[in-house]
């Protein structure tokens, strides 16, 4: 674990024993600790060591703070309410009712992901409806003693949100892919929800924000500035339009994968030689491609 400005604390989940994939964040609230993005439940008791390194104990969790619904975000965050009775889920409204009743979610993702689910991501648990708080995005919430905007960033997931309290702007997934500040941020682009025009309109959001410091999920923390995003942005469009043309030649998914997967690794490797590994545990690629010939297909049909 290491500390970040601001009061803000990182707990590096280790995610498959591979450091540096995926990242919690801690806040003392004064009212107890705040977890922005619980992880998975098969990363929990990393997270729980995390925790008592800082002198606590996830019995003083009172605020699971989610950017989306997504397991390697929020799939601990049933388990964790199980065990901690006071605490409480914040996640936006078209996310609650899958944290409810997360069985078509994990059957979802079963269909992915076959007998490597519990190792991957362990158990779902449903949360029950009076510990979750319910977000649009807009609010100004009031958590102990932080003033915490809660904003809504489509793009990534329909059911986004990033979180400004003071100097931090935890960005979850609309952020982007950074595992290094030599890295270029690349856009995570799983099925179904990917929709660039309103990514591009979350980030314009984003970038006004007076905050110092970035808080990403696949990994760590930035300046915020005009580098970060501009290279998000760049990198996007150059991603979205390697797959586009892969349509457009008629290739199908495989080749279309294969190739984008080549490209990508080659532009890691010459950003750090230990990147291509671990970018592909934070973000398969195979799954940016089927998100994003999704996006392709349902823009075909329905121009934006």
């Amino acid at each position: 674990m290491t500390g970040t400005r601001g009061g803000v604390q990182t707990v590096d989940l280790n995610f498959q024993d591979t450091p540096g994939v995926i990242a919690a964040y801690i806040l003392d609230t004064g009212d107890g600790l705040a977890v922005v993005d619980t992880g998975p439940t098969s990363t929990l008791p990393t997270l729980v060591a995390g925790i008592e390194a800082l002198g606590a104990t996830l019995a003083d969790v009172r605020h699971l703070l989610l950017t989306h619904i997504h397991f390697d975000h929020a799939g601990a965050a049933g388990s964790i309410l199980s065990q901690v009775p006071g605490a409480r889920a914040y996640v936006h409204e078209r996310g609650a009712k899958h944290l409810a009743s997360p069985e078509r979610l994990v059957a979802s993702a079963t269909q992915i992901y076959g007998d490597a689910m519990d190792r991957l991501w362990g158990e779902m648990l449903p949360i029950p409806a009076e510990k979750l708080t319910v977000l649009a995005g807009g609010e100004a919430l009031h958590i102990g003693d932080l003033s915490v905007d809660a904003l809504y960033t489509p793009g990534h997931a329909v059911h986004h949100l990033a979180y400004h309290t003071g100097k931090d702007l935890f960005v979850g997934d609309v952020g982007g892919v950074r595992l290094d500040t030599h890295q270029t941020p690349r856009a995570p682009t799983p099925p179904p929800d990917i929709n660039l025009e309103v990514w591009r309109q979350s980030v314009a959001a984003l970038r006004e924000r007076d905050a110092q410091t970035l808080h990403l999920a696949h990994f760590g923390s930035y300046a915020q500035g005009a580098a970060h995003w501009a290279g998000l942005l760049n990198k996007m469009e150059l991603d979205a339009g390697r797959i586009h043309a892969g349509m457009e030649a008629g290739q199908d998914f495989g080749a279309i994968s294969e190739a984008y997967t080549r490209m990508l690794m080659q532009e890691l490797l010459a950003e750090g030689e230990d990147l291509p590994a671990r970018y592909d545990f934070a973000c398969p690629p195979w799954m940016s491609v089927q998100g994003l010939m999704r996006y392709w297909q349902k823009k075909a049909v329905r121009p934006s």
